[in-house]
């Protein structure tokens, strides 16, 4: 199964974003969403290196509980 991750946008170089989600920063390609209005402080949701969507704060935080959930669920220490 594979997710995407909600990240906020720190810093973005052409088609390329630099992301932060939970501390961790990753670079993603802007290719996909090239005719979306993106911005530093948006909330994107990254896959497999690519953005594939421009969401609100508040899904990116919803989408979060869930994953947080998921993590902290019986059987899940240190994945």
């Amino acid at each position: 199964m594979c997710f995407g991750i909600p990240m906020q946008v720190r810093t973005i170089d052409g088609f390329i974003a630099r992301c932060e989600a939970k501390g961790v920063e990753r670079e993603a390609s802007l290719f996909m969403l090239q005719h979306e209005a993106i911005a530093v402080g948006d909330y994107v949701v990254v896959h497999l290196g690519h953005v594939i969507d421009k969401v609100s704060a508040e899904e990116a935080r919803a989408a979060w509980e869930i994953y947080d959930g998921m993590l902290a669920a019986p059987g899940m220490e240190g994945r």
